[in-house]
C-alpha cells in the first residue's frame, strides 16, 4: 500500500500521520501499536475518515491507568470467550470484554470524543511443557461498542504483528526498511 521512512533523528509517531495521508483510509480500520496512540495520530485517522483499534499501553500513562482503575468497577457492555484455540505449539482460551468509554475515559476531548475500551486475556498452555501463561492488553477504538468482532479485530492486529515479527526485526538502513516492508 505504503511506506514511510522515519527520518534520521526521528520517529514513527511523526512518520504514521504522512503514511496515513498517503492512503486511502476512509471506511476502513486503522489497527496500530501503542506508539500510535498520539493525539496527531487518532486526529489524522479521524480527519481522513477511518477508525482505528490501538493498543493501550504506559507511554500514555494517565490515560492507560485511568482506564484500567475505571475498568475494574465497571461491567462490560460485552464479553467474549473463545475455546480453547490449539496453535503455535500450544492451546490458548482468550477472552475479550468490551466496554463503552464515555465514562471511563477522563480526558476524551482531547482524543476526539467517546471511545470503546476492549480488554483483552488470554490463557495459554504450552503443549510440550505444560507450562501456563497468562497475558492481559487494552485496547482503544473509534467503533461503537456494537461493532461484530472486535475480538476478531485485536487478534488479528495481535497475529499480524507476531508472525511477522514486527517487534524483533531491527532495520539498520532506509533501504532494508523498504524492502522488508515490501516482503511482508
Amino acid at each position: 500500500m505504503a511506506t514511510e521512512v522515519c527520518r534520521e533523528k526521528s520517529n514513527e509517531i511523526k512518520a504514521v500521520p504522512r503514511l496515513i495521508d498517503k492512503i486511502n483510509i476512509s471506511g476502513k480500520i486503522v489497527t496500530a501499536d501503542a506508539m500510535s496512540m498520539q493525539k496527531d495520530i487518532i486526529d489524522r485517522i479521524r480527519e481522513n475518515g477511518g477508525d482505528f483499534l490501538i493498543e493501550l499501553k504506559a507511554n500514555q500513562p494517565s490515560l492507560r491507568y485511568g482506564v484500567e482503575d475505571r475498568l475494574k468497577e465497571r461491567t462490560p457492555v460485552y464479553s467474549h470467550t473463545e475455546w480453547p484455540e490449539l496453535g503455535y505449539g500450544r492451546n490458548e482460551n482468550r477472552t475479550y470484554r468490551v466496554f463503552d468509554g464515555l465514562d471511563i475515559i477522563a480526558d476524551k476531548e482531547k482524543w476526539g470524543g467517546n471511545m470503546t475500551i476492549i480488554a483483552y486475556e488470554s490463557e495459554t498452555v504450552k503443549k510440550t511443557s505444560g507450562v501456563q501463561t497468562s497475558e492481559k492488553r487494552l485496547y482503544v477504538s473509534s467503533l461503537p461498542t456494537g461493532t461484530p468482532a472486535l475480538g476478531s479485530l485485536v487478534h488479528n492486529h495481535w497475529s499480524l504483528d507476531f508472525n511477522l515479527l514486527q517487534d524483533r526485526i531491527k532495520r539498520k538502513s532506509a533501504k532494508a526498511v523498504r524492502n522488508l516492508d515490501s516482503i511482508q
